[in-house]
């Protein structure tokens, strides 16, 4: 496996474990840890396609700086994996928006707009 996780001190708030869907597939990763790190440990390190030419782009700095790590979570795109801690629940999609993609905003019943790829 090209990543793991490093180890903790017993006690710190990474021995609880976190339950989320990245593209689908239900993981567990320790509390505390970034949607990127989750994604790097499963395999799934494609984040998005290039909105100009839809080559598989990935996280590049995994530090905030590039923005190549962007991903919809939760229904919202444009959300930078390697800046966003994971939470229970969360569902995690490779980012598929390119020039010939068209957003399109629900507005939800609580007020909260929801964007999701249309045709």
């Amino acid at each position: 496996m090209m990543f793991r996780y490093l180890s903790q001190p017993s006690g710190s708030h990474s021995d609880s474990q976190v339950r989320l869907t990245i593209n689908d597939r239900e993981i567990s990763v320790p509390a505390g840890t970034s949607v990127w790190a989750a994604m790097a440990q499963t395999g799934e390190t494609v984040t998005r396609l290039s909105p100009v030419n839809e080559q598989e782009r990935s996280a590049y700095c995994a530090m905030g700086v590039c923005f190549e790590c962007l991903v919809e979570i939760d229904g919202m795109p444009n959300r930078q994996a390697c800046l966003t801690q994971v939470q229970d629940g969360m569902s995690v999609k490779r980012q598929e928006i390119t020039q010939t993609s068209e957003a399109v905003a629900t507005h939800n019943s609580d007020n909260t707009v929801q964007y999701q790829e249309g045709q």
